[in-house]
């Protein structure tokens, strides 16, 4: 069994504490917070540091799930290795990240970046409990007040006539706005288009390419979730609905688009 752990390198956050969401007080450079409901831990950088959080309370720096057997004792850790915080899952269930990313016991550890990181834990009857995360960045300061500054644009991404012509079709019922939305299949889409451009030579396996080359061209700008080995077997829609929602939230796609389909 897991020794008791130690809480005399940082500091306590009380039950009731502030959201993490609007940054944290001034504190160390490459300090973590981590808060869960009932309360948290905050503790400054040095390798091999680490913070675990889960359900049995005197193993853990942050308690998360105390009364949900779904969540494992220690279900996960954070450790400071060369400047930076990494976030593994030691526990029996995945941990859910932003973007709809899991995290499971076998994936290894991953870099967490500066700022605010929340983490899901799946329990029991459809439960889940947030675990906050905050990493300070360089300045070491909380974040400040911009009520006047100019709003920043969206930088949606750059794609051709053709390249967003199919892709209006093929995520047709995400600009509708349906409220769980699926890409069309290859199948369908690649009809769709050839409706449109009777010339083209739309086919299923020439869409499929094409669409591949626009993740490929993504996931190389650092766009997650739009390689096989990220989402793991069985892929099914995973690539392509995350390539759609990231395109939807950049505004790459928007819904006067549809108009593109006649």
């Amino acid at each position: 069994m897991e020794p008791k752990v130690e809480h005399s390198d940082g500091f306590l956050l009380p039950g009731g504490h502030g959201s993490l969401t609007r940054g944290v007080a001034r504190a160390v450079p490459g300090s973590v917070h981590a808060l869960a409901l009932g309360g948290g831990y905050a503790v400054g950088p040095r390798d091999g540091r680490t913070v675990y959080f889960g359900r049995n309370r005197p193993l853990v720096h942050v308690c998360v799930g105390e009364d949900d057997q779904q969540v494992s004792r220690r279900h996960g850790e954070l450790t400071h290795r060369h400047g930076r915080w990494w976030l593994r899952n030691t526990g029996r269930r995945p941990i859910r990240l932003p973007r709809s990313q899991w995290l499971f016991a076998e994936d290894g550890a991953i870099p967490l970046t500066e700022g605010y990181t929340p983490l899901h834990l799946p329990g029991s009857r459809d439960r889940e409990h947030l675990l906050e995360v905050y990493v300070t960045g360089l300045d070491g300061d909380q974040r400040r007040s911009r009520h006047d500054a100019d709003t920043d644009p969206p930088r949606p991404y750059a794609l051709t006539p053709d390249e967003k012509l199919m892709l209006v079709a093929l995520g047709r019922n995400y600009l509708l706005r349906e409220p769980n939305p699926k890409p069309l299949t290859w199948k369908e889409a690649a009809l769709w288009l050839a409706e449109l451009q009777p010339g083209a030579g739309w086919t299923a396996k020439k869409l499929e390419h094409r669409v591949g080359a626009v993740r490929d061209r993504l996931s190389r700008r650092g766009v997650p979730g739009l390689t096989r080995d990220e989402v793991g077997e069985p892929v099914g829609n995973a690539l392509n609905d995350n390539l759609l929602r990231e395109l939807v939230r950049s505004t790459a796609l928007v819904p006067t688009d549809l108009e593109l389909l006649g």
